[in-house]
C-alpha cells in the first residue's frame, strides 16, 4: 500500500475510533501525552505518525497496533471482478460461512466486516469470518473457543496458538477454529443489526453503512467495487 494511503487509513482509524468512544482531539491528545496539533493533522492525513506516537495514541483509546498485510491492489482488483460474476449463494457456499454459523449459533453475535458485506451482496474478497461480540457474553465465548478447539492469532510468532484463548485474556481477537478462522471485535453492546435472507436462511448483519463507517479495510474494499462499477456502466 503507497504511504500516502496508508497514512490516510491511519488517519481516518484513528478519527472513528476517537469518535467511538466520545474523545475530543485535545482529550486523546492529553491522555496520549501530545498536543492537540499532532492528533489533528495525524487524522487529517498530514502526518505519518512514528509508530511509537501511534502505538501511544491507540493505548490512549485501550487499542493495540497490529501488522498484517494485503494483495497488491491489482490483484484485489480482479479478485473483485471475478467474485462480482458469481451469485451471493455460490461466494456464502465458498468460504464455508452457513457450517461456521451452525457452530456459532449458541453464541449471541451479529456479522460484521467484509462478511456483512457479503451478504449484503457486495462482491468483496472474505478471508476471516467477522463477528462482534458483547463483553457480558465473554465467558461463555471463551467456553465456545475451548469446544472448539481455538488456537489464537500470536503476531510475534506470526502464526497460531502460544497464547491463552480466552477473548478477556491480552491478544488480538482472532482464533482458527475447525471450520475456518474467526476474528471478533469485542464491544459493550452489540452494534445495529439487520437481518437479511440468502434462500432459506436468514443472517443478522450491520448495515452495510456502519460498516463503511467504523471499519476502514472493509469500507475501501467497498470503495473499489464501486470505483470499478463506475468505470463500466
Amino acid at each position: 500500500m503507497p504511504t500516502s494511503r496508508l497514512t490516510a487509513l491511519i488517519g481516518t482509524t484513528l478519527r472513528q475510533q476517537r469518535e467511538l468512544r466520545g474523545l475530543t482531539q485535545h482529550a486523546l491528545a492529553r491522555l496520549a501525552g501530545t498536543d492537540r496539533s499532532t492528533v489533528t493533522r495525524i487524522e487529517q492525513g498530514e502526518r505519518a505518525p512514528t509508530v511509537a506516537m501511534l502505538e501511544k495514541l491507540l493505548a490512549a483509546l485501550g487499542l493495540q497496533l497490529t501488522v498484517g498485510v494485503e494483495p497488491l491492489d491489482s490483484e484485489v482488483d480482479a479478485r473483485i471482478d471475478e467474485l462480482a460474476v458469481r451469485s451471493v449463494a455460490e461466494r456464502i457456499d465458498a468460504v464455508g460461512l452457513d457450517r461456521m454459523l451452525d457452530r456459532l449459533a449458541e453464541l449471541p453475535h451479529v456479522l460484521t466486516g467484509t462478511t456483512a458485506a457479503l451478504l449484503q451482496g457486495a462482491p468483496v474478497p472474505v478471508g476471516d469470518l467477522e463477528i462482534a461480540v458483547a463483553w457480558r457474553d465473554a465467558e461463555r465465548f471463551a467456553d465456545w473457543l475451548e469446544r472448539h478447539y481455538a488456537q489464537r492469532w500470536n503476531p510475534a510468532w506470526e502464526e497460531f496458538g502460544y497464547l491463552p484463548t480466552d477473548p478477556r485474556d491480552p491478544g488480538e481477537h482472532r482464533w482458527q477454529v475447525v471450520g475456518g478462522v474467526l476474528r471478533a471485535g469485542m464491544c459493550e453492546e452489540l452494534p445495529e443489526a439487520i437481518e437479511v435472507r440468502h434462500g432459506d436462511r436468514s443472517y443478522r448483519v450491520v448495515p452495510l453503512a456502519l460498516v463503511e463507517a467504523t471499519e476502514p479495510a472493509t469500507a475501501e474494499l467497498l470503495r473499489r467495487w464501486r470505483a470499478r462499477l463506475a468505470r463500466t456502466d
